[in-house]
């Protein structure tokens, strides 16, 4: 049983659930190193208090390398059967369970049934040697990539060119797949902390917000710069400046036994005290991994204490409609004495010449 799974177990001893069964194939890569992608058929992997691992697999799928039960069927079959063979008390659920798959197991096997993820999202959250190795070299990926955007920006391309461009240079460095859909924005498009990306073309004196990330040995990066073209009008800087200080702030307060919501407090309370505060209209960050976007956040509702080896983003951004949007975000891993930044980018305001 490797080490994974026998935390996960423990984990079940002290919550007395029996079995789990999980279906999210992220968890599932995480806990056996193979991915899956069963579209709308069965995948479970169920996981006993005792330590017994079975994975219900269809037989179009390859088996794992790993030392487990595999149970097979065939389009044609009712695994359901198969799984209900195995319940045998109390039954954790994977929180993306659908329900087609649910409903029948609940009505096979009379048990108490509780969301159990947390508990993986929880061994998920704090990342071992071998995670952060992939993530800063994810992230030095991106540092580089960020490098080559702000020299093609100045070629005045539009938002959709440069989106191009960034997924041919993931590619020269290794990575064939972004993260998450990059988003370029100019001038007011930058007030939509969600732009998608579009034709526009910068104009003198627009923000440039560029978020970006790649996958990278099947772990993301994420990072936010936001240049100016040509000039930067004096408001701008203002709000560049604004954002730069709670990104400042938000860092400093991370290390293990803070709590998440003092974090994005940090970060917030720069923004409110310049008059900015109503125009920061997200969290603060989100915690990073196999997923862009793993289970936690750093808000103002996340009262969790941060633990050594969590990694997640810390982004403060302003955003005046019709105006600028202007969004800073580093990811970083938490210490017991600090953090460390995993990217490196410089963040003091530039201009695209």
């Amino acid at each position: 049983m490797n080490n994974r799974i026998e935390k996960l177990r423990a984990k079940l001893v002290e919550e007395n659930i029996d079995n789990f069964l999980i279906t999210d194939p992220y968890a599932i890569f995480y806990l056996i190193g193979k991915w899956y992608d069963p579209e709308e058929r069965l995948l479970i992997l169920n996981i006993s208090r005792e330590g017994k691992v079975i994975l219900y697999l269809n037989k179009l799928f390859p088996a794992p390398k790993f030392d487990l039960e595999i149970k097979s069927f065939i389009d044609t079959d009712n695994p359901i059967k198969l799984i209900l063979e195995d319940l045998k008390g109390s039954v954790g659920l994977d929180k993306n369970m659908p329900a087609k798959f649910l409903l029948p197991i609940m009505d096979g096997h009379k048990a108490d049934y509780k969301i159990a993820s947390k508990i993986i999202d929880d061994l998920r959250g704090v990342k071992d040697e071998e995670e952060i190795e992939k993530m800063f070299k994810a992230s030095e990926v991106n540092d580089k990539a960020m490098a080559m955007m702000k020299e093609k920006l100045k070629e005045g391309l539009k938002e959709s060119e440069m989106a191009e461009y960034l997924l041919e240079v993931y590619k020269s460095m290794g990575s064939n797949e972004f993260s998450f859909e990059p988003i370029v924005a100019y001038g007011a498009n930058g007030a939509d902390p969600h732009h998608s990306t579009d034709a526009s073309l910068p104009k003198e004196g627009d923000s440039i917000v560029v978020d970006m990330g790649c996958m990278l040995d099947d772990y993301a990066s994420d990072m936010t710069r936001t240049f100016f073209y040509k000039s930067v009008p004096e408001k701008s800087r203002e709000v560049y400046e604004t954002v730069l200080k709670a990104n400042l702030a938000a860092i400093d307060k991370v290390k293990a036994g803070v709590k998440l919501s003092d974090v994005d407090k940090a970060a917030r309370k720069v923004i409110e005290d310049a008059g900015y505060g109503e125009y920061f209209t997200h969290r603060t960050g989100h915690f990073i991994g196999l997923e862009t976007h793993d289970a936690g956040d750093v808000s103002s509702a996340n009262d969790t204490l941060i633990k050594a080896g969590n990694i997640f983003s810390i982004e403060p951004g302003i955003y005046l409609p019709g105006e600028v949007g202007v969004r800073i975000e580093d990811l970083v891993m938490a210490t017991e004495d600090g953090c460390k930044l995993l990217n490196n980018f410089p963040k003091d305001l530039q201009i695209i010449e």
